[in-house]
């Protein structure tokens, strides 16, 4: 535990990354033209809804990521709370913004394969809503820390903002279960008893989610380094100021 508390300091950090980042970006590229591709170009119809389907290659990656991006978010936000590394808090400062944009993805992808499979482009479904107020959290998430000037203050009440929000993250991905009269399906992989999605799309959805969480890494290890360097740059200009 001591040699991975080492990665807290921020040369540390910087040094780690300056390799791991392109390959972390170059791999994720690869797995997630691999995924989409097997996906849309070389999956058969759905016998029920046709090529509609296929969406889930987009949909499901980005979904599952805009609830991990978040849960992310709170165990970086509780690590600076309890230990004061400032990383983590840059860490989940840095993965606000992705978990923004998977949440649109998943919103607007869900309303596209909506329309035709429920006649409608939006109901005020349990997770549907749960996932719409997530995305609300995520924009005043990234307002608040833009609102406050002092960055230690601002890593706190983001930690609080982000603990409150963990409610909807959850409910987000748990919704179907606790109101089985939402419009909803059910999960789409489960653990459970029971065929839910043939190898045929499970597959190619594997390695789209793979390729999508790869995304975010590195995503969060390039916002997380812009972070770094920007306070950085904000210390010596204060000094400046100073002298």
């Amino acid at each position: 535990m001591s040699s991975f508390w080492e990665y807290a300091n921020p040369r540390r950090f910087m040094r780690t990354t300056d390799w791991l980042l392109p390959v972390a970006a170059g791999v994720a590229l690869v797995v997630t033209a691999i995924g989409l591709i097997w996906g849309f170009f070389f999956t058969p119809d759905d016998f029920r809804q046709g090529s509609t389907v296929k969406i889930i290659f987009l949909h499901v990656p980005s979904a599952l990521m805009a609830i991990n991006a978040w849960i992310m978010m709170l165990v970086a936000s509780l690590i600076w709370v309890v230990r004061r590394h400032h990383v983590s808090a840059l860490a989940a400062k840095a993965a606000a913004p992705v978990g923004l944009v998977m949440t649109m993805i998943a919103l607007f992808t869900g309303a596209v394969w909506g329309q035709p499979m429920w006649g409608t482009w939006w109901a005020w479904d349990p997770r549907l809503t749960s996932f719409l107020i997530l995305f609300l959290f995520y924009l005043g998430y990234i307002a608040l820390w833009s609102a406050i000037d002092d960055p230690d203050t601002g890593a706190d009440l983001t930690a609080v903002l982000c603990l409150v929000g963990t409610v909807f993250a959850l409910l987000s991905r748990y919704a179907a279960f606790f109101w089985s009269q939402g419009l909803h399906q059910g999960a789409s992989l489960s653990l459970q008893p029971g065929t839910r999605v043939d190898w045929a799309y499970k597959a190619p959805l594997y390695v789209s989610m793979t390729g999508f969480a790869l995304i975010f890494v590195a995503l969060v290890l390039a916002g997380t380094r812009t972070e770094i360097r920007a306070r950085r740059m904000k210390a010596l200009v204060a000094r400046e100021r100073m002298a």
